[in-house]
């Protein structure tokens, strides 16, 4: 694993070879927005020609290494272990193999690879940081240590660049002391296939409102349930689908009978990224009570399909949607104030539609194209100071 002479010979008169460490793949079941940020940016790379293997865990079903879309996966451990295995197994079963770069994606834990290695260089690819809302998602002595090792980032990765997603982020890992000048802001990209599709056109659905996400504690999905009890008694015919899996959904599902809601709120489950887009087009409004999030690419494929968000004043969703532009943003934990803010724009036509297109122009400013290229320029600088510092 480190980098010799052979290495930047090997820099200088080929490609490079890349190494990304993640939890999961994109064919993991339990895999989401960062699996998907991962995969559209190195299948791109890798469509280029450059050599990119993805490290990550194994789920019941998978092979222990396959191809996809150019991206060289390897599988094994399982996720209880995974992060604490990681060293051993680069040095195990890696070692007589040269990357160039290693980049961790971190999401939860760090694998605090800058400890183990010198070399090659590690990158960070970072959506956003959780601090204290491990607490409402685990139990405390779990939090405690996904606290503690979060806490590590600014003196594990002090002089590692770090790619985020988003100004928030950005603004975060500043207040946690890490170097300005190491920090990258690249926003996420957007599917070629919500841009394409415009001419086909679907007839938006009256009353129609979408989740897309994660059913998890910090996403807040209770709270727009919540506030579907006012949009329903003054919108009659307003109805919310919620798109997505997560350990909440049963208790979701309970909450929704209790408030008598069953024929208000629909249970979609996972949709297809076809489902998803037809889905899209037919709402009115989406909508995302997240109490953090790294920036939001279900908000921007929203705003793809004319569609304005609503969405908390958190870090993420503060830099996706556009107060009284693309959307409307309103205070955490506040299903009163979202359930205003859904009526609002569910009876102002007018308003409703001029955020949709406002939504619309600012989506067609994002691609994975670019966030691949950008995050590929970054890649090759820091190869550039490392070869040629040597």
């Amino acid at each position: 694993m480190t980098l010799t002479l052979r290495s930047v010979i090997f820099y200088r008169y080929s490609l490079m070879r890349i190494l990304l460490i993640n939890w999961r793949d994109i064919r993991n079941p339990r895999s989401g927005g960062a699996e998907v940020h991962l995969h559209e940016i190195f299948s791109r790379i890798a469509g280029q020609g450059y050599d990119v293997t993805l490290l990550s865990c194994k789920f019941s079903g998978a092979k222990t290494t396959e191809n996809i879309d150019g991206i060289e996966v390897m599988r094994y451990g399982g996720e209880s272990t995974f992060n604490l295995t990681v060293p051993w197994f680069l040095r195990k079963h890696l070692a007589h193999r040269v990357f160039d770069i290693i980049i961790e994606d971190i999401n939860k834990i760090p694998f605090l690879l800058p400890w183990f290695f010198k070399e090659p260089p590690v990158m960070v690819l970072l959506h956003h940081l959780f601090g204290r809302v491990f607490y409402r998602e685990t139990n405390p002595v779990f939090a405690t240590y996904l606290y503690f090792m979060e806490r590590l980032i600014p003196h594990v990765y002090r002089h590692c660049f770090i790619e985020v997603v988003s100004e928030s982020c950005r603004d975060e890992l500043l207040q946690m002391g890490m170097l300005a000048n190491n920090i990258s802001v690249v926003h996420n990209g957007l599917n070629t296939r919500f841009i394409e599709d415009q001419e086909n056109k679907i007839p938006k659905e009256p009353g129609l409102i979408v989740y897309l996400g994660r059913l998890k504690k910090y996403k807040n999905v209770d709270h727009l349930i919540q506030a579907m009890t006012i949009v329903h008694e003054e919108v009659p015919g307003a109805r919310l689908v919620i798109v997505g899996t997560g350990n909440r959904r049963q208790a979701l599902e309970s909450m929704t009978r209790a408030l008598g809601l069953v024929e208000v709120v629909e249970f979609a489950g996972y949709l297809t990224e076809t489902d998803k887009f037809r889905l899209l087009r037919r709402a009115e409004v989406a909508a995302y009570p997240s109490t953090k999030e790294g920036w939001g690419i279900t908000v921007i494929e929203a705003n793809a399909c004319g569609v304005p968000v609503v969405a908390t004043r958190v870090p993420g969703l503060c830099d996706a949607v556009i107060d009284g532009e693309t959307g409307l943003l309103t205070p955490l934990g506040n299903p009163e104030a979202m359930a205003r803010a859904l009526v609002r724009l569910l009876r102002d036509t007018d308003e409703r539609k001029r955020l949709g297109q406002n939504a619309l122009m600012r989506s067609r400013s994002y691609s994975w194209e670019d966030t691949a290229r950008e995050t590929l320029q970054i890649i090759e600088r820091i190869i550039g100071r490392k070869t040629n510092a040597v």
